[in-house]
């Protein structure tokens, strides 16, 4: 198979700094974590071979990430663990050093010819990026790894709606979506001799690092890893996707593709993701509805992070929703709950407080469900204002996938962002309102019940436990 140059359109030089002599080519691993079908990766070992240089893998582990707790962190090790023996097996050396990202980067840049980084559209990250190229005195070269259509290539503003950004993406895709090859270092690399953390036991390296340890992990649920997110999607095109039009709205059933964890932490290639629905045994309709979320969907997010400077703000909010929920910040609220209630699942709605407890002790809540409980907290606020915040806040403490472009978009969609003026309704005004009504017109949701109690038993089972429990 010929080997796939990187396309043009990914590549983004933060540093035309004139090419010094060096030890290595440094590839900055840190959005995309995943030793294969990795543009970043890819084009590092494209530009070490033809400098005839070794190649080195760097990342930067950080205590503390913004808002990341260990259930947070052990997926991310489980991830890193897997692209470390795949290195390996690459004949590629691999440096996972303690420290801020940036620094670390910085520090291993100092030997290098050339650093290649992999893109992040959150604040903290573009910071890390830029804080290198001022300081490096090499040149740098940001690769765009983990959207199928590079976001500057799709749209050069932020879009209104889906709507508007779908026939931008549809004209472009298909010069994407072509399968990923890899290509073999020619240079020995593993004689380099930079140190790094080893992975063998992630357990041992989490005890050792000073996080947030209130929110325990779910690996019994969910693993992390490139191997690990192959086995649930090829689980996921032969099972599930055939069916996936019907099923999808239903949260009883598990239609659902589980990819959205690994695309957070940069696990798994989108266009291997969307190849691999393009390809599986099922009618073009459960095809399309599915590259519809995984691209359109998806890519809309990391839109909305880039040209949205403050993206996780209620201001972020389009002007015409904030003013409607102004407008009807005074109405009665039929009910109240404090952050801690809700955390803890005590609300009079069975549906919401299930929903709540599939989060916690599992990390993942079915798509149909955390619209509806993203729009009952907006309900029960007691301004829009503390809802955004108490909805932003539980969404990125128990989501193996909060704290990314989707999470801040998600949370604004149940706010108007994406979306149009509906039918006038108290509290919401002319943002879109769900019932639990709706809910059981659409879904078995006794059985939804009956399935959230039995995983919440298996989590327990397994040692996921809260103070009060």
């Amino acid at each position: 198979m010929a080997r796939r140059k990187v396309e043009e359109s990914r590549l983004k030089r933060l540093k035309d700094h004139a090419a010094k002599g060096g030890d290595y080519v440094l590839y900055w691993m840190q959005q995309s974590a995943r030793a294969e079908h990795n543009p970043a990766l890819e084009y590092a070992i494209q530009q070490a071979n033809a400098a005839k240089l070794p190649l080195l893998v760097g990342y930067g582990l950080m205590d503390g990430y913004p808002e990341a707790n260990v259930r947070h962190y052990r997926f991310l090790l489980e991830g890193l663990q897997d692209c470390q023996r795949t290195l390996a097996h690459r004949k590629i050396p691999f440096a996972l050093q303690r420290g801020p990202p940036d620094e670390v980067a910085l520090k291993l840049s100092r030997q290098a010819a050339l650093v290649v980084c992999d893109r992040g559209y959150l604040r903290h990250q573009k910071q890390w990026r830029q804080t290198l190229a001022a300081k490096a005195s090499c040149p740098v070269v940001q690769v765009e790894a983990d959207v199928v259509v590079p976001v500057e290539a799709a749209s050069g503003k932020a879009e209104y709606a889906a709507r508007t950004l779908r026939p931008k993406i549809h004209r472009l895709w298909e010069e994407y979506l072509v399968r990923p090859t890899s290509t073999p270092l020619e240079v020995d690399s593993l004689k380099l001799g930079v140190k790094g953390l080893n992975l063998d036991d992630v357990g041992a390296v989490l005890d050792r690092m000073a996080l947030d340890r209130s929110v325990p992990p779910v690996h019994h649920f969910f693993r992390g890893g490139t191997s690990e997110a192959k086995r649930v999607l090829r689980g996921f095109v032969t099972r599930h996707l055939p069916e996936y039009q019907e099923n999808r709205p239903h949260p009883e059933t598990d239609h659902v593709s589980h990819m959205s964890k690994y695309l957070h932490f940069g696990q798994i290639s989108p266009v291997v993701v969307a190849l691999a629905a393009r390809e599986a045994r099922a009618l073009r309709p459960q095809r399309d509805t599915f590259l519809e979320e995984l691209i359109v969907r998806r890519e809309l997010a990391q839109n909305f992070a880039e040209y949205t400077p403050q993206y996780d703000d209620y201001t972020s909010l389009p002007a015409w929703a904030r003013k409607t929920l102004a407008a009807h910040a005074g109405d009665k609220r039929p009910f109240h709950y404090t952050k801690a209630q809700l955390e803890q699942a005590r609300t009079h709605d069975p549906y919401w407080n299930a929903a709540m407890r599939e989060m916690r002790y599992t990390g993942y809540m079915h798509n149909a469900m955390r619209m509806y409980w993203g729009k009952k907290i907006l309900e029960w606020g007691r301004t829009p204002e503390e809802a955004y915040r108490t909805a932003l806040t539980l969404n990125n403490t128990y989501f193996l996938d909060g704290r990314d472009a989707n999470s801040f978009t998600n949370i604004g969609w149940v706010f108007g962002l994406h979306d149009r003026p509906w039918g006038r309704r108290a509290i919401y005004g002319t943002v879109r309102s769900m019932s639990a009504k709706g809910l059981e017109r659409k879904a078995d949701m006794e059985a939804y019940l009956a399935k959230v109690d039995a995983l919440v038993e298996e989590a327990k089972a397994a040692g996921v436990r809260f103070a009060e429990d």
